[in-house]
């Protein structure tokens, strides 16, 4: 598993521990350094975006996991 791949599956892992209910779509590849990521509960849906460097450091890195674990309660409270 590559990089990217490894911190996809571990922003995942992070909505899952939010909320199990709200669906992910993660694009293959980033737009201009960015993944604009969906995040769909029941009839809601709200677009998040996550720099490439924070997917590739989440697995590793603390600091990063926090502020997108703050990202992801942030956006799950709108839907």
């Amino acid at each position: 598993m590559d990089e990217v791949e490894a911190g996809k599956q571990k922003f995942l892992e992070v909505v899952q521990e939010v909320d199990r209910s709200v669906q992910v779509v993660i694009p293959v590849t980033p737009s201009n350094s960015m993944f604009l990521i969906s995040l769909t509960k029941g009839p809601n849906r709200k677009f998040i975006t996550v720099s490439e460097d924070d997917i590739l450091d989440l697995p590793h890195e603390a600091s990063i996991q926090a502020k997108v674990t703050k990202t992801v309660k942030d956006a799950i409270a709108t839907l």
